[in-house]
């Protein structure tokens, strides 16, 4: 069956739509942390449909939302006033710890950054962005142009102009072998140097961890100094948090929270997590700054009425379980385990990440040259020990990403641990 599946898809779908493993893998239903696949195999999901499935996979209070929902309307656009769009909305702009807060709802992480944009660029009448290097912003034409990783940004057109700033990889780079505070200094000098050559931009976008990057960031404080450089200037920050949001990383609910000194940013997306696998994003800014286009617009399906039902049940659960604590707790002795484990293993370089959202990084034995290869050959054991995990990188797909849902267990935790050590023994 997989296999006619997997023909049908490669003569209707575009050949750059990319698939893991060498024989593609159809998920059929899933429950609490385990899928299952049109074979019977079951699997510990570590990797949640890419940090999507974040409470739990087939989550009762979400289905009994969606179903009740769906009995009475699925859809009514945003030309229509809709009761839960707006109860969302207002917990999303209390959660935000942004001022005065506007909430702007899409379908994904790559609309709400492209709405990001729109707003950030249209507020400050210029069209030029910082970005991160090693960064990912979606798939959309303007957020393909200001991704800073080369694996996932198909075009250098782009309606914007895009300025790369340094910082968003610790352990890589020009100013690698430098403590914490250094490491800040030298890129805040950099971001001044490079502020020196140019018009004032609009904003800098960057996610507070590089997901598809391979789950690497800066220190803790390095966009609060940024943002102190920027606001001199009048330059947005925009915090993509589509990935690190709703308490994934377990120390912080948002991302930028580790980089609070200075405030929060002027704008903030989401996504993924909140909506358990319903397709919502969004977008909070500052009123003036979301007030700021000067001409109409709607949203045909963000802010629809069945996703929004989903994920107002979703962000209740997540609240009321503590499911940041849960994945503090149960994400710190899953790092440690990983990097206990990684010690027996000369192809892993390092395991970094925070709460719930860890990545591995292989090299090549004896080098510090990525091992993509390697990752790959991983991502392959794994399944084949019932574990699903993804993978990310750089200049090399080099790094597996593991990001459960936020309910794992410490069983579960464990049993994902000894298949990852197994697989990792497997390869070398």
């Amino acid at each position: 069956m997989t296999k006619d599946l997997l023909g049908r898809h490669k003569a209707v779908l575009p050949d750059w739509l990319a698939l893991y493993y060498d024989n593609p893998l159809e998920i059929t239903h899933g429950e609490g942390r385990h899928v299952w696949d049109a074979e019977g195999n079951k699997y510990l999901d570590f990797f949640g449909g890419i940090l999507t499935t974040m409470t739990a996979h087939a989550l009762p209070e979400v289905t009994k939302a969606v179903s009740e929902q769906a009995g009475r309307i699925l859809h009514s656009s945003t030309l229509y006033l809709n009761r839960p769009m707006v109860e969302l909305a207002e917990r999303v702009a209390q959660l935000s710890g942004i001022p005065d807060a506007r909430v702007f709802f899409t379908t994904s992480g790559t609309e709400a950054n492209d709405t990001a944009l729109l707003l950030a660029t249209s507020y400050r009448r210029s069209n030029q962005i910082l970005a991160m290097r090693n960064s990912y912003h979606g798939r959309s034409f303007s957020a393909v142009g200001i991704t800073g990783n080369r694996g996932w940004s198909p075009t250098s057109l782009s309606p914007l102009q895009t300025l790369y700033v340094h910082g968003g990889v610790r352990t890589r780079g020009p100013y690698a072998h430098l403590s914490d505070a250094e490491f800040i200094a030298a890129c805040v000098a950099d971001l001044k140097d490079l502020l020196g050559h140019v018009r004032p931009p609009a904003a800098l976008i960057a996610e507070p961890v590089q997901g598809v990057g391979g789950f690497t960031s800066p220190p803790d404080g390095l966009y609060a100094a940024f943002r102190e450089v920027l606001a001199e200037r009048g330059v947005l920050w925009i915090a993509d948090e589509v990935q690190t949001g709703w308490g994934r990383t377990g120390d912080h609910f948002w991302g930028w929270q580790a980089h609070a000194q200075n405030g929060p940013p002027d704008i903030l997306t989401f996504a993924k997590g909140i909506g358990n696998g319903s397709s919502i994003g969004g977008v909070v800014a500052r009123a003036d700054i979301m007030n700021c286009l000067d001409s109409n617009s709607i949203s045909t399906f963000g802010g629809t009425q069945i996703t929004m039902a989903a994920g107002l049940a979703n962000l209740t659960y997540l609240l009321e379980h503590d499911l940041q604590g849960n994945a503090r707790r149960v994400g710190g002795l899953l790092i440690e385990r990983l990097r206990a484990a990684a010690v027996k293993h000369p192809g892993v370089r390092e395991v970094r990440g925070r709460g719930l959202m860890i990545g591995i990084e292989l090299v090549k034995p004896g080098t510090d040259e990525a091992d993509p290869q390697a990752a790959s050959a991983v991502l392959e054991a794994a399944r084949e020990g019932g574990l699903l995990i993804g993978k990310g990188g750089g200049h090399d797909t080099s790094a597996l990403r593991v990001a459960p849902p936020l309910s794992l267990t410490v069983a579960e935790a464990e049993e994902g641990a000894a298949i990852l050590e197994r697989a990792l023994a497997s390869t070398q």
